[in-house]
């Protein structure tokens, strides 16, 4: 039977073998997709966190360029690429919000400078210099000195949960192996795609 835990299994079959791969520098690497309020989309590359049977997980701050396109709609696409394997998996879904105890555990897990960047950044917001990041960055330092860096209330995290993924095996010829499966309902339907 096709379900959610094993497509995602399925998924972290593939991922292990890229951590695997030589020639793969950031293999959670993947593109996230998001459509903005007045329906621009806009894509940026992202670090994969979990993908267990609830979903795909992904951190942020939520007053970013893409928090605020996920506030306006919870829409969006991501693609996995791993060239060295000639590979993409291509996911479809809505996001929600991991709930504050995981955003805090994996904010606690993070390198102390990137949980102060956390802090230090207003991200994609315009930025006089590099200087005024740095500036920020000493303050936020000087405030917590060598104590615990707590999680910002606009850092958190969010799940997608899929209702479209495909496999893309890339072959000779051009003749690529596609297989996509689509939530309809309570069920998953498999088809397979003409390269």
């Amino acid at each position: 039977m096709i379900d959610l835990p094993a497509l995602v299994a399925r998924f972290n079959d593939h991922l292990d073998q890229a951590l695997k791969t030589p020639g793969i520098p950031e293999p959670t690497a993947f593109a996230l997709a998001t459509v903005g309020p007045e329906g621009r989309p806009s894509v940026r590359i992202m670090l994969l966190k979990t993908a267990d049977s609830r979903g795909f997980v992904f951190y942020t701050n939520t007053r970013s360029r893409k928090g605020g396109e996920l506030a306006a709609n919870d829409r969006v696409a991501m693609c996995f690429w791993w060239g060295a394997l000639v590979r993409q998996i291509r996911i479809e879904g809505r996001v929600e919000p991991v709930t504050p105890e995981e955003a805090d555990a994996y904010f606690a897990s993070r390198p102390r400078g990137s949980q102060l960047g956390a802090w230090a950044s207003n991200q994609s917001r315009p930025l006089g210099s590099r200087e005024e990041l740095l500036a920020a960055l000493n303050r936020v330092e000087a405030q917590y000195g060598n104590g615990p860096v707590p999680r910002p209330p606009h850092w958190s995290g969010y799940r997608v949960l899929p209702d479209v993924m495909e496999f893309w095996y890339g072959r000779e010829d051009r003749l690529h192996e596609r297989y996509e499966y689509r939530r309809e309902g309570n069920t998953w339907i498999e088809r397979i795609l003409s390269p």
